[in-house]
């Protein structure tokens, strides 16, 4: 009898207390659940294998990335009822059982292991980083994390954000549609926005040095020197985005401007410069380092100079000792990464020296730019699978569409920190009324 979906559906609302919002499909051809809404799809009991032994998130990541779990109908929806399940039930899901106690558990792992079939559990993907040993945040570990999220083919990044190689969020004006796509503003657009909003926020102007800390594949230092004139350095872990982008600096003719080095930042010591940008790179900095990354970038610039620090944040935890990094972003997009609340940059910024001159939230504006990211992966899928693997594809589906939600429901969000270093007498070399961000006059 194929009941293996009724079976699953029991538990799981057992385990919940409230009837599971998606519908339930496995590998035996049963199904369970609302008839209208999306299906999770349990290909195979292998995935149930992999939950038994890693219960939660990674197992749950291990069987959608080896294709063992799917998910029928829209991506975006069947994610918000899964995610809105457990936020709504907040801090009591976290409590609700007792891993070894509560004999709804113990009753549920008993279903699960009858349904699993033969032990052991499979190994993980290929494309979960491998563990790595040692403090966090050392310049190798720092180095072997980059390089397991962006050397996976430039090709791969190519097809994902398009033509601009911008890897943050764009900045997209009031024609943007909230929910859904960016209205009448593309893309390239809005990236280039973004990149000029960063640059009229730190007056760049003809000759001035700017250090862009985790230029990526070189599209802030390139608008930089060609739409204002500056000298910039850029600095990346990444030996791939590093042969990208000076390939790109010299077809625009901009290597007489522009510098690109493989270099971790708390080496570089060719400063004063007159501005800093670091634009998506400070998530990577971790917790242990965020004020030597401070203390650094504050030596680096000349009095009166400006850093612009564009950065995801999370919340505040009631118990901020509690945090831990999520499991799936952890095993196969950021390893070591770690998101901090605006509030503690800012603390750690201003502890460092910085005068903090202006925070602005563009949360809405990343979840934009992921489900476009989101819809060029699936138009070329095809295409990035070749570019990079099967698998690795998978992750960046789940990953963008998963944390566009995040931004839409307001768990996670960014901010551009403008922050000076003070010159003679506390002088901040800042215009009275600067919001405006007027173009600099060159």
């Amino acid at each position: 009898m194929a009941d293996a979906a009724l079976r699953l559906t029991t538990l799981a609302e057992e385990l919940l207390g409230t009837p599971l919002p998606v519908r339930v499909r496995a590998w035996d051809g049963s199904e369970s659940g609302p008839a209208d809404a999306p299906a999770i799809v349990i290909k195979s009991r292998r995935a149930l294998r992999r939950l038994l032994w890693k219960p939660g998130e990674l197992g749950l990541a291990r069987a959608w990335v080896a294709g063992e779990l799917d998910i029928e109908g829209d991506l975006y929806e069947a994610l918000d009822r899964i995610a809105g399940l457990l936020w709504e039930r907040g801090a009591e899901t976290k409590s609700a059982v007792h891993p070894v106690r509560d004999p709804r558990l113990r009753a549920a792992a008993r279903g699960l292991i009858a349904l699993a079939g033969p032990w052991p559990p499979p190994p993980p993907p290929a494309e979960e980083v491998r563990r790595r040993t040692g403090p966090l945040h050392t310049r190798r570990r720092d180095k072997e994390a980059i390089s397991h999220h962006y050397d996976v083919g430039n090709a791969f990044y190519g097809l994902v954000l398009g033509p601009s190689m911008v890897y943050s969020c764009a900045y997209f004006d009031d024609s943007a549609e909230s929910d859904t796509s960016p209205g009448g503003m593309t893309l390239e657009e809005a990236q280039y926005a973004k990149l000029d909003l960063i640059s009229r926020k730190l007056a760049l102007r003809e000759g001035t040095r700017l250090l862009d800390v985790g230029c990526g594949w070189g599209s802030m230092a390139m608008h930089a020197a060609r739409e204002y004139g500056a000298q910039v350095t850029g600095i990346t872990l990444s030996k791939e985005q590093a042969a990208y982008a000076r390939k790109r600096i010299a077809d625009e003719g901009l290597t007489d401007r522009v510098e690109i080095r493989v270099q971790d930042y708390r080496d570089v010591s060719d400063g004063p410069y007159d501005a800093i940008s670091s634009i998506g790179m400070a998530e990577h900095v971790g917790s242990v380092q965020y004020r030597q990354y401070a203390d650094d970038l504050f030596a680096l610039l000349k009095p009166g100079g400006r850093l612009l620090n564009h950065q995801i944040a999370r919340r505040p935890e009631p118990n901020e000792e509690a945090y831990h990094v999520d499991e799936f972003i952890d095993a196969y997009v950021f390893p070591d990464g770690e998101l901090a609340p605006v509030g503690r940059t800012v603390g750690t910024l201003e502890e460092a020296g910085f005068e903090v001159r202006d925070v602005e939230s563009i949360r809405e504006h990343y979840a934009l730019t992921l489900r476009q990211w989101v819809a060029n992966l699936e138009d070329h899928w095809e295409e990035a699978v070749r570019a990079s693997s099967w698998g690795r594809a998978r992750v960046w589906q789940l990953y963008m569409a998963a944390s566009a939600l995040s931004f839409e429901h307001n768990k996670i969000g960014v901010n551009q920190v403008l922050a000076v270093r003070p010159g003679e007498g506390g002088r901040s070399g800042m215009p009275l009324r600067a919001r405006t961000w007027n173009p600099t006059i060159r």
